[in-house]
């Protein structure tokens, strides 16, 4: 059997009154904290303050003169129509130092109107030219689809064929049957003129 040369002991027990060291090293125990006096000073400073606050709203409440209650000897007499209020200018309606609002009401404006000159030429649109006639016939054709009738006329002196509407008596009538064709995508544009013969 093998022999243990290492002697096996129990530990011997400290006595109570030594410490064991501390391991972290020789670090002493924190310092003891001392009484926070300024903190207690400013919190006894603030309540006196307000006591004496309170005490002299309260003195302030005592000293007010006493107000004796009205003593009626005399039975109230009948009662009678108030005089009237002194009158409070922000109860009364402000006067109005403007007339104008009467003068408008009562006045009547004749206004003259020129009606607008009528002209005695009548207006044409011009939708294409073409130097062909069958291409001016298929213009024609699709501006009646759109219920408008249409002229094919021959330049003379040329060998153009002009689509042609009207003639219309205002400016404004062709204007709207030019934007009828534009909007249908028939044309895509349209020249107004006075017809001059």
């Amino acid at each position: 059997m093998a022999k243990d040369y290492v002697k096996r002991s129990k530990p011997k027990p400290r006595p109570k009154n030594q410490r064991r060291p501390a391991k972290g090293g020789g670090r002493s125990a924190p310092p003891a904290k001392s009484f926070p006096w300024l903190p207690v000073l400013l919190l006894v400073m603030v309540a006196g303050a307000l006591g004496y606050l309170i005490y002299i709203i309260k003195g302030a409440a005592d000293n007010r003169p006493a107000q004796a209650p009205a003593v009626q000897t005399q039975p109230p007499p009948a009662p009678v129509a108030p005089p009237p209020a002194p009158a409070n200018p922000i109860d009364q309606k402000p006067i109005e130092k403007w007339t104008y609002i009467e003068q408008l009401e009562n006045k009547e404006i004749v206004v003259k109107v020129p009606e607008a000159e009528k002209s005695t030429r009548p207006y044409l649109m011009q939708c294409g030219s073409f130097r062909s006639a069958e291409q001016a016939q298929q213009l024609k054709a699709k501006i009646a689809f759109q219920g408008l009738v249409a002229q094919v006329r021959h330049s003379s002196g040329s060998s153009w064929h002009r689509v042609i509407l009207g003639p219309y008596d205002s400016k404004r009538l062709a204007e709207q049957h030019k934007h009828q064709l534009i909007k249908a995508k028939v044309v895509s544009d349209c020249a107004i003129w006075f017809w001059e013969g």
